[in-house]
């Protein structure tokens, strides 16, 4: 892609984002706010709000412009039909005894959509026996074990609180404003005058010091209060704009909760940017429909993914180091890199052949280029038996000159414009199609049954704004669903015909999570791109994503030898690992001192696969990222809060990778004792300047972890699982340990807990006894 431009962001351009945000900014609209609770059935939960009409007026004064709402009379005519402060829906419903969904509608749905492809089972759980009503003064009141919701019937609120009593978070009244001079938008919709359409603005508190996080692979500043975000599926160009590939409509607060927008039309979150005490949730749906959810960061994604959908388990492979470049473009290249890749012991597992395996690069038809592929089929069989595994690149845009255009078009298998011509030159595939998603699916499966493993799902944030899809919505709802509808149709077709669960996809939206896995797009070959890499990370970590990798060293030019020397061990200790970008990528093309490093960085993540698999397996079953922020551990380390620069990877390694050409760095260390997985010394909680091991990377593991390992091989297919190394790392107080394992083919992670006798730790119990045998080594 070297050749390649990116578009300049906020450009009103092709595809550009759709920032709803300034139609609540427009004061030739009409704004109508949530006022009171006019009726409500606490059995049902259903009731109405009453909104009151305003018009923002602008007024004059010392030479300053001012604007502010003002009430206003209907304009209608007659105007005996239409009401001025209309009376409209409103319910509350529980999906657990942590999760509050409130539900408003701005005017009558006539639409019959009953499941919606974001939530795991289409419809969402309702359990209202899981909280208790009661009838207050100021309106009405639901409590369960872990919250309390008060719904305030004038000035209207809903407002909810923790188990303690703590105020979270209230919607936001014009009452609550009255006291500033600025002009603040409250819970509200905007009914725009170009054409008729509404949308909802669901606007909360902001407390003082609250942080939020989340929002989908965002690489800006990692805490959003005080940006202004705009979800919107796009093509970023690179990872340090703030622009996003994967943004997710869900976010969590250091107060204790988190809210899920569920809509697939566009959003604009206003964090605290304009107001600072003021969260405004611009959704570009006529309806809101928010899901709030109540406990630590743990609770919080436990919730969100139960909901959503958890990670399923990808196979053990898919551990393994993916080598790539863009790109191999024949069989005598991947015979060649994977031979390389033995000779020089760098152990591995995937070969990824990128745009370069079809005739003309970039043009996309599933068949190998019969030219440079003499027989695929016996090179991935042969390559299997080398212990490598094939990943191919594609796409779901076909060019004119695509020998595979015609028959998309002829057969209503692309996305369609008002007049049903193509939106653009290229045919997109309308993945909202049954028959699209079955033509496309029968593709993937020839090249499965020729012996490739997993796809890489690239692109998908292109499709057409304004294009009509076949599920009868136009692309203001399903642009931002296509990722979602993209990366089911691989990953399913992949469970169906390969028995697991993989791709390696680029764009996603809520609901994605399900389909592992996804990489962070096309970092630029630099410290502050690979910085940022790592704020992508952790945010989608926190948006319910449980796998994550990116291009190690960076994928726009040729990667510098220090920064790839440095960035090698922050991908080795990442759920996924991928070398990927313009050549060279293979550590043998540097020199031999790059080659030894890389080597010893790779060795350490194949003698860390029982630890890392057995992290990946809780993971996936609790909602939890293996790379994840410090306060998902420990919230209650205010410390934890502010770190964007070091990540937890799995429950008991802290990673604090070398952003600069150093060989130092200030880390902080979360409550408890801490000791180097390289240097063995030992850290007390605080702040440390902490020098690299001979691997340029900071690791510390948790006083009274085991970090299970398995002996070095050369693929995970090689590995020995009969007998594992439990490394006990334990400060002399310590007098006992524990950590997690789970074998490949095996049904349920299994703790492991160790004592100490005398000078030496001693399993206390196997419970995989006839599996595999333990070896205990204290790390002191």
């Amino acid at each position: 892609m070297g050749e390649l431009e990116a578009q300049i962001q906020n450009a009103d351009v092709l595809n550009a984002p759709i920032d709803v945000s300034k139609d609540f900014e427009d004061y030739a609209n009409t704004f109508y706010f949530a006022d009171e609770l006019a009726s409500f059935d606490p059995e049902t939960g259903k009731g109405t709000v009453k909104y009151r009409r305003y018009n923002f007026q602008t007024s004059q004064a010392f030479n300053n412009m001012l604007m502010k709402p003002n009430p206003v009379p209907a304009n209608e005519f007659p105007a005996t039909e239409y009401e001025a402060s209309p009376e409209l829906p409103f319910e509350i419903q529980f999906a657990s005894d942590r999760a509050i969904r409130i539900k408003m509608a701005t005017g009558p749905q006539f639409h019959n959509q009953k499941e919606s492809l974001m939530l795991i089972d289409g419809t969402a759980p309702n359990h209202p026996e899981a909280w208790n009503y009661s009838k207050i003064e100021a309106g009405h009141e639901y409590t369960s074990d872990h919250g309390k919701v008060e719904i305030i019937t004038k000035p209207w609120h809903v407002k909810i609180y923790d188990a303690e009593g703590k105020l979270l978070t209230s919607t936001i009244h014009t009452s609550d404003v009255a006291n500033t001079y600025t002009p603040v938008l409250p819970f509200s919709y905007v009914r725009r005058n170009s054409d008729y359409s509404r949308s909802m603005a669901a606007v909360f508190s902001l407390e003082p010091n609250e942080k939020i996080f989340g929002m989908g692979e965002s690489f800006t500043q990692f805490n959003k209060r005080g940006q202004k975000v705009v979800l919107w599926v796009d093509d970023a160009n690179g990872v340090q704009n703030e622009t996003m590939y994967k943004p997710i409509p869900f976010y969590m607060s250091s107060r204790g909760y988190g809210v899920f927008m569920h809509t697939s039309s566009p959003i604009t979150v206003d964090v605290g940017k304009y107001f600072n005490a003021a969260n405004n949730m611009m959704i570009g749906d006529d309806e809101a429909d928010l899901f709030v959810f109540l406990g630590d960061p743990k609770d919080i994604l436990d919730e969100y993914t139960n909901l959503t959908g958890k990670t399923e388990m990808p196979p053990l492979w898919s551990f393994g180091f993916w080598m790539s470049r863009i790109t191999y473009f024949s069989e005598d290249e991947g015979r060649e890199i994977a031979a390389n890749l033995r000779k020089h012991k760098i152990p591995s597992d995937v070969i990824h052949f990128d745009t370069g395996w079809f005739d003309v690069d970039w043009r996309n038809n599933y068949e190998f280029a019969e030219n440079r592929f003499e027989d695929p089929v016996d090179m991935m069989e042969d390559l299997k038996e080398d212990g490598f595994h094939v990943s191919l690149w594609q796409l779901p845009y076909f060019t004119p000159k695509n020998t595979l255009f015609n028959e998309i078009v002829e057969n209503d298998l692309a996305v369609k414009d008002a007049k049903g011509n193509l939106p653009y030159e290229d045919a997109v595939l309308d993945f909202s199609n049954p028959e699209t998603v079955s033509w496309y699916q029968n593709k993937l499966k020839k090249l499965f049954d020729q012996g490739v493993d997993v796809f890489k799902v690239d692109f998908g944030e292109a499709a057409p704004g304004n294009g009509i899809y076949h599920s009868g919505r136009t692309g203001f709802y399903e642009h931002n669903l296509y990722p979602l509808r993209y990366n089911k149709a691989v990953a399913e077709l992949t469970k169906e015909v390969k028995g697991y669960s993989l791709i390696w996809a680029r764009s996603t939206w809520a609901g994605s999570q399900r389909y592992p896995l996804h990489w962070g797009g096309d970092a630029a070959t630099t410290n502050t791109a690979m910085a940022a890499t790592l704020r992508g990370g952790l945010s989608l970590g926190l948006s319910g994503f449980s796998f994550w990798s990116h291009d190690v060293g960076g994928f726009v030019t040729k990667a510098p030898e220090d920064l790839y020397r440095r960035w090698t061990p922050f991908g080795m200790l990442s759920s996924h690992v991928r070398s990927h970008g313009e050549p060279p990528t293979e550590p043998w093309l540097y020199n031999e001192s790059f080659l030894q490093a890389f080597r010893k960085a790779d060795n350490m993540r194949y003698e860390l696969m029982p630890y890392i698999y057995a992290q990946a397996k809780e993971s996936s079953e609790n909602g939890l990222p293996m790379m994840r922020a410090l306060f998902v551990e420990f919230p209650n380390d205010a410390g934890s809060w502010l770190i964007d620069n070091q990540y937890l990877f799995g429950s008991d390694m802290l990673v604090a990778p070398l952003f600069e050409e150093q060989t130092e760095r200030d880390v902080y260390l979360p409550e408890g004792t801490w000791i180097d997985y390289q240097t063995k010394k030992v850290y007390k909680a605080g702040w440390h300047t902490i020098e690299a091991g001979e691997i340029p990377i900071i690791a510390l593991v948790k006083d009274g972890a085991i970090i299970p390992h398995i002996k070095l091989a050369q693929s995970t297919q090689d590995m020995d699982w009969n007998e594992i190394n439990l490394k006990v790392f334990a400060s002399e107080d310590t007098n006992s340990a524990s950590g997690k394992l789970f074998l490949p083919d095996g049904e349920e992670l299994q703790t492991i807990s160790v004592s100490k006798k005398g000078d030496e730790f001693e399993v206390d119990e196997n419970p995989l006894s006839g599996q595999t045998t333990f070896k205990t080594e204290w790390v002191k």
